[in-house]
């Protein structure tokens, strides 16, 4: 009895703390924690999606940032990186960086004094709020996807212009992708059958067989294309420009550019997510502030919801209640409730909190 009455109590203050949100919202996001990769700080966020309560601080390494979990939920993957962080280029007027003078690109990363040791993909028991061990995965991983049977990671090495297959059972590099200047999105397209590999410099995008691991089609897009999505039937992809403030339609069968779509004034588009009935597409706008609700089939802005300081990267609930945004200079993760389309809290993360992943609680 005891233990029922503290259980309803629970309920009553989850509750009362989303005000709009009824018992049975409580109980589906009682089904999920997030995990928080923190870029500055070197560690994991978690927090629990009943109260938004921060339960773990995980060290994981140097500079985690991208993040997901494994198909049966009960492992986290995370980048590591010891390339340094530099600021990100100033803009000239019309949101075109303006680079430093002998510099041949924008990025934001500092070879100069790069631990390469530090490379890899972090493995984190979610169960025990441990992280395990570091598995090499090439040169400054960044950002990667899992193949749908969670056997093998596909990972984005970016200043070496490379994509890695990495054999998770083996901890191995099995096969070793040119692509173009400064990788950095990676994505599994529904089916499992290819993932693209996005590049920032030129705005090229790579669409690789996930079989042969040959690159079957390439295509471009305005330059810092950040990170891919797609429609649950893969019938169409979404890649936003960040220098441009575009959001790249593509056509899933023919890759080719449908449209590229402005995003509101002042927005830096990071990542994009689309949601889990496929109605909305969501971008974050990094210096904008915002997050933006998109029509996916005509990539027109229906919303714009302030969060905060430059989100980065963007993760949504199972039930597609709610979406997270990591913001970094902030140092704080904003809980959006996607019924309203408001910001209805605001948790502390670590210090550069960079990507979300959300998993089911064991």
């Amino acid at each position: 009895m005891k233990n029922n009455i503290c259980q309803w109590l629970r309920l009553f203050c989850c509750a009362s703390l989303l005000g709009a949100a009824d018992l049975a919202t409580v109980k589906a996001a009682d089904a999920y924690q997030v995990f928080v990769s923190n870029e500055k700080s070197g560690d994991l966020t978690l927090i629990d999606a009943t109260d938004f309560k921060v339960l773990a601080t995980i060290p994981v390494g140097k500079r985690p940032r991208g993040i997901h979990a494994s198909p049966d939920g009960r492992t986290i993957y995370v980048a590591l990186s010891g390339t340094p962080i530099s600021g990100p280029p100033a803009l000239d007027p019309q949101g075109n960086p303006i680079l430093a003078k002998g510099k041949k690109d924008d990025d934001d990363d500092n070879d100069a004094k790069s631990d390469k040791s530090a490379d890899g993909i972090g493995v984190v028991d979610v169960a025990q709020r441990k992280f395990l061990r570091k598995i090499s995965a090439g040169s400054d991983p960044e950002q990667f996807s899992l193949s749908p049977d969670g056997t093998k990671l596909y990972v984005a090495n970016e200043d070496v212009g490379t994509a890695s297959v990495l054999d998770i059972t083996t901890a191995r590099v099995e096969h070793i992708i040119r692509v173009g200047r400064e990788p950095e999105g990676v994505r599994t397209a529904p089916g499992g059958k290819t993932f693209y590999v996005t590049c920032e410099t030129a705005g090229a995008v790579f669409v690789i067989d996930a079989q042969t691991f040959k690159v079957i089609h390439q295509f471009s897009v305005a330059p810092r294309p950040r990170s891919v999505d797609f429609l649950p039937d893969g019938s169409r992809a979404f890649i936003p420009s960040e220098s441009a403030g575009l959001l790249n339609l593509i056509d899933g069968a023919s890759y080719e550019v449908i449209k590229s779509a402005p995003l509101p004034k002042g927005s830096r588009p990071m990542t994009v997510r689309v949601a889990p009935d496929g109605a909305k597409v969501y971008v974050s706008t990094g210096r904008g502030g915002t997050v933006c609700a998109v029509d996916p089939a005509t990539g027109n802005v229906l919303n714009t919801i302030k969060v905060g300081s430059r989100p980065w990267g963007i993760a949504i609930s199972p039930d597609g209640k709610f979406l997270f945004a990591a913001n970094g200079p902030s140092n704080d993760v904003s809980v959006v409730d996607l019924s309203s389309e408001k910001e209805i809290a605001r948790v502390k993360a670590g210090q550069g909190p960079w990507g979300v992943v959300i998993v089911p609680r064991s």
